[in-house]
C-alpha cells in the first residue's frame, strides 16, 4: 500500500488512460452526504468488502485507490491492508480523504 497525497490523486485523475477505481470506504449515508465525484461507495464495514471491490475492479492488478473522511479517519488504511491481504497487487491510500479533497477545491 501506498499512501498518495490529493495532488497526486488529481494526477491520477487527469491521465487519460490510467485506468483505476476510487473506493470511499465509509458507510452509505456518509458516502451519500459528500463525496469525490469519481469515486464509487464499498464500506469497509460490509461482510464481503474484499469481494464487492474486486467486483469492481475487475480483478485483482487493477490499480485501486482508497479514501475515508479525512487524516485522521483510519477506514481507508485498514482497508487498504485487508485489500493488499486478499492479494490486490496495487493499492494506494488517499489519506486526506473527503474533507482534504473539498478544502482544496474550495481554496481554488
Amino acid at each position: 500500500m501506498k499512501a498518495i497525497t490529493r495532488d497526486e490523486l488529481k494526477r491520477m485523475n487527469e491521465e487519460q488512460h490510467r485506468d483505476f477505481v476510487l473506493v470511499n470506504v465509509l458507510p452509505r449515508e456518509q458516502f451519500n452526504e459528500r463525496h469525490i465525484r469519481t469515486s464509487i461507495n464499498v464500506p469497509l464495514t460490509d461482510d464481503n468488502f474484499t469481494q464487492e471491490v474486486e467486483t469492481v475492479a475487475g480483478d485483482k492488478h487493477r490499480e485501486v485507490v482508497v479514501y475515508c473522511a479525512n487524516f485522521q479517519c483510519d477506514a481507508s488504511a485498514k482497508a487498504a491492508e485487508k485489500l493488499e491481504a486478499a492479494g490486490f497487487d496495487h493499492v494506494f491510500d488517499y489519506e486526506g480523504g473527503t474533507q482534504d479533497w473539498f478544502e482544496q477545491k474550495q481554496a481554488s
